[in-house]
């Protein structure tokens, strides 16, 4: 390993070497199971696996990035950082936890994926500039393009995590002086798991790295190569505010005493119902409502490249997928007032239709009269 030794405590072997129970290890492994998703036994498999010595060894690039999808990742508590990189995965390079610098940084990522060709996991922080021949992002004197395009020739498995790495985010809105853009954009014809969020939500990517590395095999995926686990529906139709929307309960300003109250903040341009994301469901770091609506923030579509920096953080959106009670309630202020004229005529007119009804249900109540003969 090439963590620092504030991060490294022991690895598996030396937990059980130093009397550790066998149940508490694997207890560890089955939260982590559970905690990503992963079906019933899959904790058993990750404890053999991991005692066994087969951790998958995971490459971490990083690109034009903020890190913050690495600092999320740091926040996990089931399963923590170092029960992750200690006992389930090896992670043989990430510029910001290991040790080594410069060339000897550089050596030991060439080391690991030689020694795992075919089988390590590639992670792709951060959007990759193609402008200018690349020279917007260089590592040790090479471009972005061709680091992970070396990269992922030699991977097992390439998954991008965060808005970055999926579709260019923050770097790609326009003008894009880089020419800012993901990395299936560059790995056309490659298999590319994307895990879009500004940051993503940490699970998101264990779930999907977890699964490889216990059963070789990925999450079943969407059009844009999202887990369809946990981008198969949107933010609208598991938000905790949704019983608002249904009822026609609006924040009709920010401050006002809707938005106090806690209701829907639709018209305030959330932008929940076109954006596929589990942020309702699965907190970050452990923390109930620590995402925008759970703080009393619309939405705004950070998993979505044709939402994000393309629409006005105040405009509304269409509803996707409408569904019952009261699918697509009207946000617009009431119209008027009825006049006195328009209810005397409406009177009549509904006089009427309940006399003829009247008459219509007297004839149909009668019995018909017998001839004389």
């Amino acid at each position: 390993m090439l963590l620092p030794r504030v991060v490294k405590g022991v690895s598996s072997e030396e937990m059980l070497d130093r009397g550790v129970d066998r149940r508490d290890f694997l207890k560890i492994c089955s939260i982590a199971a559970a905690a990503v998703g992963l079906p019933a036994g899959a904790g058993v498999k990750m404890a053999e696996a991991a005692l066994a010595g087969q951790k998958p060894s995971v490459i971490w690039l990083s690109f034009q990035e903020c890190t913050g999808c690495t600092e999320t990742l740091l926040r996990t508590r089931f399963p923590g950082l170092g029960e992750l990189i200690l006992d389930l995965i090896s992670l043989d390079y990430h510029e910001a936890l290991m040790v080594p610098s410069g060339h000897l940084a550089e050596e030991a990522r060439m080391a690991a994926m030689e020694a795992h060709k075919g089988k390590f996991i590639l992670v792709v922080e951060g959007s990759i500039p193609e402008k200018d021949d690349g020279i917007y992002c260089m590592i040790g004197g090479r471009t972005a393009v061709d680091i992970l395009n070396e990269a992922a020739e030699m991977a097992g498995a390439i998954i991008a995590i965060g808005s970055c790495a999926s579709w260019g985010g923050i770097p790609s809105a326009e003008p894009n002086p880089t020419g800012a853009t993901g990395a299936p954009m560059i790995l056309e014809g490659k298999t590319v798991v994307t895990i879009p969020g500004c940051p993503a939500n940490p699970y998101n990517f264990l779930g999907t790295a977890l699964q490889y590395a216990t059963f070789g095999s990925l999450p079943e995926l969407d059009e844009l190569a999202r887990p369809k686990w946990a981008y198969g529906r949107t933010i609208h139709e598991h938000c905790p505010r949704r019983a608002h929307f249904d009822a026609g309960r609006f924040a009709q300003a920010y401050g006002d005493e809707n938005h106090r109250q806690g209701y829907c903040l639709y018209k305030l341009g959330c932008k929940g119902p076109v954006t596929h994301a589990n942020c309702s469901v699965q907190a970050f770091g452990e923390v109930v409502d620590a995402w925008p609506i759970g703080l009393g923030h619309p939405c705004v579509g950070c998993t979505e490249q044709k939402v994000l920096w393309q629409t006005s953080i105040t405009d509304t959106v269409d509803i996707e997928r409408p569904t019952n009670p009261d699918t697509y309630p009207p946000i617009g202020a009431p119209q008027g007032k009825v006049g006195a004229v328009a209810t005397g005529v409406a009177g009549l007119v509904a006089g009427g239709l309940l006399g003829a009804g009247y008459a219509a249900s007297k004839k149909l109540g009668d019995e018909p009269e017998e001839e004389e003969s």
